[in-house]
Parts: C-alpha cells; structure tokens; sequence
C-alpha cells in the first residue's frame, strides 16, 4: 500500500472515531428539565420562572457548571410524570414519602412543611376533630400530589381533584370542598394571588403525620455525574446559608 492510501485510510479512521466520540458525548449531553408547579414557591411572571425555590435551583446549577437546562412550570401531575417517566429531568419542590423515595434521585431538603385542613371561617358547620370526622367532608386535592396519596390510602371518598392549587383553593372559595390540605405559607401566598384575606380562612385540623420534607430530586435516568454535581452544589448553598436565607425572605 502508498504512503498516500495509507495516509488516507488512516485519516478516514481517525475521522470516524472523532465523529463516534461526538455522538458518544452528544447522547449525555441532553439538555435537562426543570420542572415545577404554580405554588408559594415558584409562579410564573412576565414569561420566567421566579420565586424563592426557582431562585435556589438556578443557584445550584450554576454552582454545578449546568447552563444547558430548561425552566418550565406544570400541572402538578404532568411535571411528576416528566421526573418519573423521563431521563435528564430535575423536579422542585417535591415531598419526599417513602413511597416516593426509589423513583427519584434525592437531592436536599428545601424546607419542611406540615399541611393544615383549611375551611372557610364562615363554615361553622365544618368540624374537624381528627380525620374520621374530615372523611364527612368533601377534600379538595392536587391530582398526584402527595397529600391526595396520603387521604386515598387512609379511606378517603369524598375528594375533588384539581390540576393545580389556585383551583383547588377557588373550590373551597366558591363552596365546593369544605376542606383543603395546604402548609400556612402555601394557604398565605394563594391567598394573596385570589386577592382575598388569609383570614376568611380557618385552620380545621393539623396533620401532623404529613410533616415532611419539601426536596429538589432528579430522574432515575440522568447521568449519574450529573446527579453528583447538582447534589454537591446544593449542599454548598445549603452550608453557607444561602438556602435559608432565600426561604425567610
């Protein structure tokens, strides 16, 4: 063989496995999602994801060198299904359940939060005293929220499923549900978007049992170097206080 054809055929090889390694590196290399709902959280304005926990993820992946990554606000269920169903795929905030805990890919702890049954105050025909006595009532819930989980397994019937929590709290507003399961600063913030006072509210009953953590998660199927850079750069926002800070505000 010619020093030319071999030169050629060596060219060729050395081509194809650059192209092969480009394609190896494009297929991890997929931009990540990052999904949330409408919440005292995260809303949408003027086009953009905003809020104290959107702030605290753009944070972390910045800390975590991601810049290739899309922000998108959800129903509930459909934002659960992408983190659960798809690769490349961050969710916030999520509870963490044990039931929830081999789907995902934990991160850390945003904050904690304990869901209160609100009624209206004007109710005084709604009397709860403990969960038997909330089973006489209709519930408005969160289609695949955490809390609707919790009252099915515990024999719950008489539930109203909505697509989002201003919906859900506009059902109890119009007398549709007399209860619904919501944290104070969720109750406080839907509140103030429906434009009446958190005092037409009444607290009903504490459930205490749903005192759990709100967390940052990924997809089972996202790149595990991925998974180990966003962990690493929320730990270090969470050690410096930066997490903290952003929630009190």
């Amino acid at each position: 063989m010619s020093r030319t054809r071999r030169s050629i055929k060596l060219g060729c090889g050395v081509f194809s496995a650059t192209v092969m390694l480009w394609a190896c590196l494009s297929a991890h290399a997929e931009t990540l999602q990052v999904v949330t709902e409408d919440s005292s959280y995260s809303e949408l304005k003027d086009g953009k994801v905003v809020g104290v926990a959107s702030e605290i993820v753009e944070k972390t992946l910045a800390g975590a060198g991601i810049t290739d990554y899309h922000m998108a606000l959800y129903p509930w269920a459909r934002a659960y299904d992408m983190a659960r169903l798809e690769p490349d795929v961050l969710i916030y905030p999520i509870i963490r359940s044990p039931e929830r805990d081999p789907l995902f890919r934990w991160v850390g702890e945003l904050d904690r939060v304990t869901p209160v049954f609100y009624k209206l105050r004007e109710r005084r025909d709604v009397v709860v005293r403990g969960l038997a006595d909330a089973k006489n009532f209709t519930v408005g819930v969160v289609r695949d929220d955490s809390r609707q989980q919790y009252l099915e397994a515990r024999g719950f019937s008489r539930m109203v499923v909505s697509a989002t929590n201003l919906d859900n709290l506009r059902k109890l507003i119009s007398g549709q549900v007399a209860l619904v399961p919501m944290p104070e600063r969720e109750a406080r913030e839907q509140c103030n978007d429906l434009h009446i006072a958190y005092e037409d509210l009444e607290a009903a009953y504490t459930l205490d049992e749903l005192s759990k953590g709100l967390y940052v998660a990924v997809s089972l199927k996202t790149p595990e170097e991925t998974v180990q850079r966003i962990t690493a750069a929320f730990a270090r926002l969470k050690d410096d206080g930066t997490v903290a800070k952003a929630l009190a505000h």
